[in-house]
């Protein structure tokens, strides 16, 4: 099932309504469960997600509508401004027994798994009275289901793509890549950009790309793997040559004068998008998830999505939840708690606002206002996420272990950057240690 596009997991679409009608048993969904909510009683909730400031403004909004329909429910917001930050927050609040957590976040990745399987997470089984996720596609809940219970709920799906200013490879005599484009394609390009001498209208000199290599590398691992980044048993699905290749890669764009300074590759590890060098106009190329493409707008006239280029016959690019909200298993008030998360991912009036800024929405009541409500850049998403259905694969949920994995390839990646490391020598030492983590 490795290699079977989502289409034939998810059946046909139109206008996104595939996702709607996609197997809704929920396995996993927590049976009838949960106790009365007291509306009268006062109730302080803390909530914490990681984004820009737009999207905590209109956060703000969704929870200024929750109280005033729960005036009982006080709701205190900590947003922040990378996934990072609210991890590193969340590991040291946990360890102290998880009392100053906030009793709402968002979590990514592995972190659904890692989180439950430690106790950290309510199990949202005993609040299903308040947050119902019979509803949500089997596949939407995979990565935050241990042990038969469910941990958490996705916000939304996204894609990983291909961002092209096409302003730039017009400005720096560069052909706009087809669907059809290589890796060695996507080299040659941004290191002509790179080395064009271009700068945007601020001053600012112009490279190639911006690379991030948490937004691709599991794409990448999808090309190159017959099973992905990982396997279906949660054990590493890649090997050291493989790796290295993507390492490889990077080299020749270092090399080349595509990628900026190693010093720039890794400040910019961490950017919130409207922070990023290719929505200020400083590069030709980024990836990202589908769900950017409104951010990236800013970035020119001619922002274009497509997906990543591939040297193999395998698109690599799968259909993932773009993050979980979860609820923390010390909060004082579970059933509020869950109110809220109900609140952000099926009220309407809240899904008018969010539309699919968290991604394409997975529960079909929800997706069902948000589908006709989206226009312009949103739009160019949602057709994007119709071509993935298409075209991409499915992908096997990332193991707690792989909680690493961000952290791992951005280091392997600085040796190679500054020299330190061969691709080779990057590529096992990766495998090592996340095979490690793994088991």
């Amino acid at each position: 099932m490795r290699k079977t596009a989502l289409r034939g997991v998810l059946g046909s679409t139109a206008a996104l309504t595939a996702i709607a009608l996609a197997g809704c048993s929920g396995g996993g969904a927590p049976a009838a469960g949960g106790g009365d909510f007291d509306p009268d009683e006062e109730v302080s909730l803390e909530i914490s997600w990681w984004g820009d400031d737009a999207r905590a403004a209109m956060f703000g909004e969704v929870i200024d509508m929750f109280e005033q329909e729960y005036p009982n429910i006080t709701v205190v917001e900590t947003p922040v401004g990378a996934p990072e930050d609210l991890f590193n927050r969340l590991a040291t609040d946990f360890a102290a027994g998880g009392d100053t957590a906030p009793d709402v976040f968002a979590l990514g990745g592995a972190k659904p798994q890692e989180y439950g399987s430690l106790g950290a997470l309510l199990d949202l089984g005993t609040v299903s009275k308040q947050l119902d996720s019979s509803a949500y596609p089997d596949f939407s809940l995979t990565n935050a289901i241990v042990d038969e219970k469910l941990y958490g709920l996705p916000t939304g799906g996204n894609a990983t793509a291909a961002f092209i200013n096409a302003d730039i490879f017009e400005q720096a005599g560069v052909e706009i890549p087809t669907a059809d484009w290589t890796w060695d394609d996507l080299i040659e390009a941004a290191n002509a950009i790179g080395t064009a001498g271009l700068e945007n209208e601020a001053g600012q000199n112009i490279v190639g790309i911006d690379l991030r290599i948490g937004d691709i590398i599991g794409t990448y691992a999808g090309q190159v793997s017959e099973v992905g980044m990982y396997d279906w048993d949660g054990s590493l699905g890649v090997d050291a040559d493989q790796v290295a290749g993507w390492y490889e890669i990077e080299q020749r764009l270092n090399e080349g004068g595509g990628l900026p300074d190693p010093s720039v590759v890794t400040a910019n590890w961490t950017l919130p998008p409207d922070q990023q060098p290719f929505t200020l106009g400083q590069a030709g190329i980024t990836f990202g998830y589908s769900n950017l493409m409104s951010a990236y707008t800013t970035a020119g006239e001619d922002v274009q999505m497509m997906l990543p280029p591939t040297s193999t016959d395998i698109s690599g690019v799968a259909l993932l939840p773009s993050a979980f909200w979860s609820v923390n298993a010390a909060t004082e008030h579970p059933e509020a708690a869950a109110l809220l998360v109900d609140w952000f991912l099926h009220e309407p009036a809240a899904a008018e606002l969010i539309l699919d800024t968290r991604g394409v929405p997975f529960n079909p009541d929800t997706l069902e206002v948000v589908a006709p409500l989206l226009s312009g850049p949103s739009q160019i998403a949602a057709d994007y996420v119709d071509v993935v259905l298409d075209a991409g694969v499915v992908a096997p949920p990332q193991p707690a272990g792989g909680a690493i994995m961000n952290e791992l390839s951005q280091r392997m990646e600085s040796e190679v950057l500054f020299g330190r490391a061969t691709p080779q020598e990057a590529g096992q030492g990766w495998v090592d240690e996340l095979g490690a983590a793994l088991n």
